[in-house]
């Protein structure tokens, strides 16, 4: 690392005697050095390297900056003193990527600018991959009801019971607000009742018809399944011992992700994908095989949304499944619209009647 560094110092000690074109140039060059050995810096450099990018950013112009922020936002381990320059420039185009996608921003930094820059900037942060309930009770009390509606829709927001208050005020004569916020699942109760007071006819029937299937969906699968949870086993099959091995450890990695479950898939390998399963989801590997042997596809949809899976790593369990127990796949993709209409919420209420109380472990 010494040459990437000691250019570093070079970058840095010729600042102030450089030109707005050659600081543009040397700004580029810096980017380019960082991203490059991002991994390999220190705790130390990583510092030095901020502090040259903050002198830097204080004297180019506004498209350079615009730049730095395009390509610095969506790195994780981007430098945090730089990252909160950029998110406080008064420039939308500047701020926008650093407020909606840098991951090492911190919230007070993010809060700070909910409550002092415009509604542009309020907007990019409500578009964030998750927001705290200390930033949403600043974004639906401040944002105008653009920023509002974006907030209320970001599945990755989290509202204290001050901010749903908020929402619900704010949701008078706007439909489509009052909409979104009723069909957030974790609207308390007695939030709900007051929503549909100040609703229009038409939000109201449509929230309360959709509350009465969210129950009844429960209800509905629970009764399904409940037959087959009570008499899976509780110890897994020896036949998995194996498996159920690998996919821990696999687990334990960080590697036992939706890619590894469309590779289980295409490779035909059953027992590695039904423990698999079961470590992602705390299920018995006994439970998560009859799910597979079941001609009725709903448990195995259930299981599927609860963790996240998206339909194209469904399709490919499905198919494996229908595979192993020779069944025609004709009818899969029939159960794509069924899929699409479920709730990961409601899946995972519904996961969390069946789910073991401790993770799977080897040789139980």
């Amino acid at each position: 690392m010494g040459a990437p560094l000691e250019l570093i110092h070079q970058l840095d000690n010729s600042i102030a005697h450089s030109t707005d074109e050659r600081r543009s140039a040397m700004l580029r060059h810096l980017t380019d050095l960082f991203l490059v050995g991002s991994d390999a810096y220190s705790d130390d450099e990583v510092d030095l390297i901020d502090d040259v990018f903050v002198r830097l950013v204080a004297t180019i112009e506004e498209s350079s900056r615009a730049l730095l922020a395009i390509r610095l936002g969506p790195v994780p381990t981007a430098p945090p003193k730089v990252l909160r320059l950029l998110a406080c420039d008064d420039v939308i185009e500047v701020a926008s990527p650093v407020l909606t996608q840098a991951e090492r921003l911190d919230t007070e930094t993010l809060i700070h600018c909910a409550k002092t820059k415009n509604q542009e900037h309020l907007l990019a942060i409500s578009r964030r991959k998750s927001l705290a309930e200390s930033l949403t009770d600043v974004l639906v009390e401040r944002g105008d009801q653009q920023v509002v509606l974006s907030t209320a829709k970001n599945n990755g927001a989290r509202f204290s019971g001050k901010g749903y208050a908020t929402l619900v005020r704010r949701s008078h004569g706007d439909d489509q607000l009052a909409a979104c916020v009723g069909a957030r699942p974790d609207l308390p109760p007695e939030l709900f009742e007051k929503l549909l007071e100040v609703a229009s006819e038409k939000v109201r029937t449509k929230l309360e018809v959709e509350r009465k299937y969210l129950k009844a969906d429960i209800v509905d699968v629970v009764g399904q399944v409940s037959d087959s949870i009570r008499t899976a086993a509780n110890n897994h099959p020896l036949d998995y011992a194996a498996a159920q091995v690998l996919a821990e450890s696999l687990h334990r990695g960080g590697l036992l992700t939706p890619t590894k479950l469309e590779e289980f898939a295409a490779t035909d390998r059953f027992e590695e994908m039904v423990a698999a399963l079961s470590v992602m989801s705390g299920v018995p590997t006994a439970i998560i095989e009859r799910n597979m042997r079941e001609t009725n596809t709903q448990s195995l949809l259930v299981l599927a949304k609860a963790i996240g899976l998206s339909w194209d790593t469904t399709r490919g369990i499905m198919a494996l499944a229908a595979k192993r127990y020779r069944r025609s796949m004709a009818g899969i993709d029939q159960s794509m619209s069924s899929f699409n209409r479920l709730r990961q919420s409601t899946a995972q209420q519904i996961l969390d009647f069946h789910r073991m109380p401790t993770r799977p472990t080897r040789g139980n």
